[in-house]
């Protein structure tokens, strides 16, 4: 089929990447592309460089402001800023919003690392304003979110939440990274994957070892994330950013 004989624009892009490309078609492309994947890293690298060590906040974007773990992520990212540490979220709405906004009450440093979708994302206004990068490759931002980050929690979210903290937990674990804490806020949200994490890929397909369960942690409560985090600072002799 032609593409123009495709009705939506879903089928339409599935068509187009599966059209046979000349090679001169695809070595313009990807050349052009490693220009556009420099550009974000070298901006990012530049511009996170100046904020220092963070602690990443994840969780999903479409949280509304009126949903407990909306509030608990905005008391987490105030608590987090008034103990001296800077916040990064993903920088959109919901949970992202939440951690931005409580870093800005709380006089932190608040980043966030936008992305362009074709839906859900856009910027929140509680991002600091020189703080504020945007990207077009999720690999680039996950990058940013990893080198920049002393400490990550996860508050309830999609895919894209456990995309991040699985990769998260897969540089720790294969020791690419620190053992930096990784923190699940919301027993009743994550018992059902962990259980499951336990169960068949622990005990029944032997797939994870388990001393790997202790790579994270799960609590309830924001006081609970900032003593996670302040004994990991003490112990390794830490300073916050400002």
């Amino acid at each position: 089929m032609r593409l123009e004989d495709f009705d939506n624009d879903e089928d339409k892009v599935i068509q187009d990447r599966l059209k046979q490309k000349t090679w001169n078609e695809i070595r313009t492309n990807d050349s052009w592309a490693i220009f556009k994947i420099m550009s974000e890293f070298v901006n990012g690298y530049e511009a996170m460089g100046r904020i220092g060590p963070c602690v990443s906040i994840f969780g999903s974007a479409r949280t509304k402001p009126d949903d407990k773990y909306y509030k608990l992520a905005e008391k987490i990212a105030y608590k987090i800023s008034k103990a001296g540490y800077g916040v990064i979220t993903g920088g959109g709405p919901g949970i992202m919003e939440a951690g931005n906004k409580g870093a800005h009450l709380g006089g932190g440093t608040s980043v966030g690392l936008n992305i362009e979708l074709p839906f859900e994302q856009h910027f929140n206004p509680y991002i600091d304003h020189d703080k504020n990068l945007n990207f077009d490759y999720f690999f680039v931002r996950k990058v940013m979110f990893v080198k920049y980050s002393q400490g990550f929690v996860v508050m309830p979210g999609g895919f894209g939440t456990l995309d991040e903290m699985f990769e998260a937990i897969t540089l720790i674990q294969t020791k690419k990274i620190g053992k930096f804490p990784i923190i699940l806020v919301g027993v009743e949200f994550w018992s059902g994957l962990i259980d499951w994490v336990k169960t068949v890929l622990v005990e029944k397909m032997h797939t994870v070892s388990p001393e790997d369960l202790n790579l994270f942690k799960i609590v309830d409560t924001e006081d609970e994330v900032v003593d996670v985090l302040d004994k990991f600072y003490k112990k390794y002799d830490l300073s916050p950013n400002f």
